[in-house]
């Protein structure tokens, strides 16, 4: 395996989705399903990639993203963030949280992985 990406997503039918559209990209994929969860795998998984969603139970997205940004061994990790929340407020909540890409939900399986990949690349 190749890279390791971090999916933080409470939807099982959304991370089934980017399972499937990541497959073809030589990743191994961790799941958590609530901020708290994610935010203990950046720590303890090492992953090269985190894609958030925003809407988590537990803590939102926003404070994971903070909390990344925050510490200084996950500081330079990329984050995607995934969210259903495509108004031009959320996209620039991303920017100043130090998201690397945002993506709105329901997103194009080809325009994902493109993106993620470019990432870790």
């Amino acid at each position: 395996m190749g890279h390791r990406i971090l999916v933080v997503e409470d939807s099982a039918v959304i991370r089934r989705l980017i399972e499937v559209c990541l497959r073809a990209g030589d990743v191994e994929i961790i799941t958590r399903e609530d901020g708290p969860g994610g935010l203990e795998a950046v720590n303890s998984e090492s992953p090269d990639l985190v894609v958030l969603d925003i809407g988590l139970p537990g803590m939102d997205g926003w404070q994971v993203l903070d909390v990344i940004r925050s510490q200084p061994a996950t500081r330079q990790l990329p984050v995607v963030v995934l969210t259903a929340h495509a108004e031009e407020e959320s996209r620039r909540r991303a920017d100043e949280g130090g998201a690397d890409a945002f993506i709105t939900k329901p997103f194009q399986p080809n325009d994902f992985r493109e993106t993620v990949l470019d990432l870790i690349r």
